[in-house]
């Protein structure tokens, strides 16, 4: 071994002995868009079948579901009920939509657990228990307050709005987003509804009045001090991305105030009426910037400077985390205090949602009810959540508070944040003059292996990145080649011409046996290095990192196969030959390894026909020569290979007839 090869070996990153991982929840309101499957679904499959791989099946659970409440769902549901465009219940919706997209989900080989739905089967059940279970925790433990907060309320219809139902601009400074609802913008900024700019109702396009509306909120902001020391802890996990520490900071700044520069001369006028604050002033930006102790004193300070129509914006900072609301369509939230009627507001409940499916899971095994907590709760256990940028602020602060207020040993997710995946350099959107295909869509022109590889490849964990296939693109040219198949032709080409030339050269030589020698140092080391590299970036979530790192080792493999056996046939060295397939049919034998999250049914089909034991894929066992996976090495014969066999194909629409 070498001095390098060594300390790669000392330096093995160490996994937790269980986990869980969750994909997120896609609204039950249609089919899965490209950002679910590119953006989230891929990176959580990839990572959850590594470790079924590093740490053993049976200690993985992966696991998400269709998320069958919120405002998404109820809008789009009165909308084609309106066109008559669907007939049946919310219900039925809902379940027709979870259908369709478990159905794309096998076909992109995401292999779930459990992918369940919030309002279905014994899942919602135990989802509404637990959903009870916690409210009422929360409030035993002190850490929920009855606000009275005014709430939208369409006058013409006599209905209280829900979140979608209300369209107006985000009143948070620097914000972007072209669409604000009525507490959460397009580009995941939250503030109180009260604060959107210009609202009208979605119903009937007029500006809606604001009602007083009861309902329970988890003091967020009183979970301040913990939640620096999380932000603080998370820093040091290596699967944290940089973008997502800097959004979660953003969070933990003190209540602020952004007033207009103009109105300084008023300001000093209102002293004597505005709770104390800090006034911090660069000379230089249009506002300056009023800084508060206290969040109930920012919110003093702006019933003031709205009654006297000054201009001002708030900052990002913690603020009370809705959990309830007058929503119909909805999981029932408890009467605590006399407050009945109320539904859970879909964030809350969909934070949990993975530990109900959990339960729900381990109770179709026949485990015992608190087995759910050897995953969520244990020492020794981890959830990794992967997300997308919009959602770092609840499943950030917001779900690690809730955990912390259940106190009830809880341990915090590691989030895996990725970048938008944008379409042909824009964010994607079903609005848009060019529409994103939908996964469906994709299916149509590309394999599941290409797609995954594909986005694997993207570097989503680094910044947003244009998705841009070429059948999707109205700009491509017929001799333009498709950038979506970059990372694909990596398997379809590369990988198979490796395979093909060992199979193939075994077939001719030796019978179709694995020659009866020990594989070379330097192929031993090479496989090795490749191992130690890959599961060090499988540790981080550099995906992009493990797909260029595949790219250089497969491509060694041909290398190597090219420059020896050239030489060996040259000098009529069949000794040599010999030595040659032995070194790459174990170099094939760990990329097959390496590649099985990635590109499960290629890397399985390598497995049959090379005719090894069960335990093939288990990192337990990948240092060891090829010749220990052979159960008799005297009898044992691969596969008869047919000519011009792939085992990472291409779609059907790309081969020429």
């Amino acid at each position: 071994m070498t001095n390098e090869l060594k300390s790669k070996w000392e330096a093995r990153p160490a996994f937790p002995r269980r986990a869980v991982i969750t994909g997120g929840m896609p609204y039950g309101s249609k089919e899965l868009h490209l950002g679910h499957v590119g953006g989230v679904f891929i990176h959580a499959d990839v990572f959850a079948r590594f470790l079924r791989d590093r740490i053993g099946a049976g200690n993985v659970i992966f696991l998400s579901g269709t998320d069958c409440y919120g405002s998404p769902i109820t809008e789009t549901y009165r909308t084609l009920r309106e066109k008559g465009e669907f007939d049946g219940s919310v219900e039925d919706f809902v379940r027709v939509n979870h259908e369709k997209q478990k159905e794309i989900l096998e076909r992109c080989d995401i292999s779930l657990d459990l992918f369940a739905a919030s309002a279905l089967g014994r899942p919602a059940e135990i989802h509404r228990e637990l959903s009870r279970e916690v409210m009422e925790t929360l409030y035993q433990n002190g850490h929920l307050e009855k606000r009275t907060a005014r709430q939208f309320y369409d006058t013409e219809r006599n209905v209280f709005l829900n979140g979608r139902q209300v369209v107006g601009r985000c009143p948070i400074a620097g914000c972007k987003s072209d669409k604000a609802y009525a507490d959460e913008c397009a580009l995941g900024h939250s503030y109180d509804p009260k604060d959107l700019i210009a609202p009208k109702s979605a119903l009937t396009g007029e500006p809606p009045e604001m009602r007083d509306a009861a309902g329970w909120y988890l003091k967020l902001d009183s979970f301040r001090g913990p939640l620096r020391d999380w932000a603080a802890e998370i820093q040091k996990r290596p699967e944290i991305r940089d973008f997502m520490v800097r959004n979660i900071e953003e969070f933990m700044a003190p209540p602020v105030i952004y007033l207009k520069r103009e109105h300084l001369d008023e300001l000093n006028g209102l002293q004597g009426q505005l709770p104390s604050f800090e006034v911090r002033d660069d000379g230089k930006s249009p506002s300056v910037t009023l800084v508060f102790a206290a969040l109930s004193d920012r919110e003093a300070a702006c019933a003031v400077l709205t009654e006297k129509i000054l201009r001002f914006r708030n900052g990002k900072t913690l603020t009370p985390f809705r959990l309830t609301g007058h929503i119909e369509w909805g999981v029932p939230a408890p009467a605590i205090e006399g407050l009945e009627g109320l539904t859970f507001w879909v964030w809350p409940e969909s934070l949990w949602a993975p530990i109900s499916f959990t339960k729900a899971l381990l109770e179709s095994r026949g485990e015992a009810p608190d087995a759910w907590k050897h995953f969520w709760c244990g020492d020794d256990a981890r959830a990794y959540q992967f997300i997308g940028q919009d959602n770092i602020y609840f499943y950030g602060p917001c779900q690690t508070a809730l955990f912390m207020g259940l106190e009830n040993g809880l341990r915090f997710s590691s989030l895996v944040a990725n970048n938008h995946v944008l379409f042909l350099d824009k964010k994607a959107s079903s609005s848009a003059d060019v529409k994103p295909p939908t996964a469906r869509e994709l299916l149509e022109h590309y394999t599941a292996e290409q797609l995954r590889a594909h986005f694997m490849g993207l570097g989503l964990g680094l910044r947003s990145v244009s998705f841009q296939p070429k059948p999707f693109n109205p700009k491509a040219g017929p001799a333009d080649a498709d950038p979506a198949l970059k990372e694909g032709n990596l398997l379809t080409n590369v990988m198979n011409r490796a395979a093909r030339s060992c199979f193939y050269t075994a077939q001719k030589y030796t019978g179709g046996k694995i020659p009866a020698l020990a594989a070379s140092g330097e192929a031993m080391d090479t496989a090795a290095a490749a191992a130690l590299d890959y599961e060090a970036l499988m540790a981080r979530c550099e995906f992009h990192q493990v797909m260029s790192l595949l790219d250089t080792y497969i491509r060694g493999i041909n290398k190597y196969w090219s420059r020896e056996m050239k030489e060996a046939d040259a000098a009529g060295n069949a000794e040599r030959r010999l030595q040659v397939l032995a070194d790459c049919l174990h170099m094939v034998r760990v990329a097959a390894v390496l590649l099985h999250p990635l590109a499960p049914s290629g890397a399985e089909g390598l497995a049959e026909y090379m005719n090894m034991t069960p335990d093939f894929f288990s990192w337990a066992r990948i240092f060891e020569p090829v010749h220990s996976f052979i159960a008799s090495p005297e009898t044992h014969t691969m596969k008869f290979l047919e000519p011009k066999t792939d085992f990472f194909r291409k779609h059907p629409s790309q081969i020429e007839a």
